[in-house]
């Protein structure tokens, strides 16, 4: 496995990496809100998402990828009121075909975030 790393987006918050390669296919860990310039939660639903998605797309360049070669993601919300607003700034990043996807509301995130989002990655696509 290779490790991904890019000071471009907010550093592991514990003892993983921000992603992987391992084979044809990259694993981006959960990104959460941080804003990587100041190292805080950034606030709102809205805000929160789109520093996520921005995160996120910030790992995959490092490792030459885009969201067009993401094959899966899974979204984790604190609250599944926030849906529809996570659901409509998530879809402003991808063009069809769509990646598959999981959504569940979990209990509680790191740093009390509204939402997490990771992401499987196809290399070769």
């Amino acid at each position: 496995m290779k490790e991904v790393f890019t000071n471009k987006a907010p550093a592991a918050i514990g003892p993983y990496s921000q992603a992987v390669i391992a084979g044809d296919y990259l694993y981006a860990s959960g990104a959460i809100g941080i804003n990587p310039e100041t190292g805080e939660v950034v606030e709102g639903i809205e805000k929160q998402t789109i520093q996520v998605m921005e995160n996120l797309r910030t790992v995959l360049l490092e490792a030459d990828a885009t969201f067009s070669q993401v094959a899966k993601f899974t979204i984790y919300l604190q609250d599944m009121d926030n849906f529809a607003t996570v659901n409509e700034i998530y879809g402003r990043y991808l063009k069809k075909p769509y990646p598959a996807r999981a959504t569940v509301e979990v209990s509680r995130l790191p740093k009390d975030v509204l939402v997490e989002i990771d992401a499987v990655v196809y290399l070769k696509g």
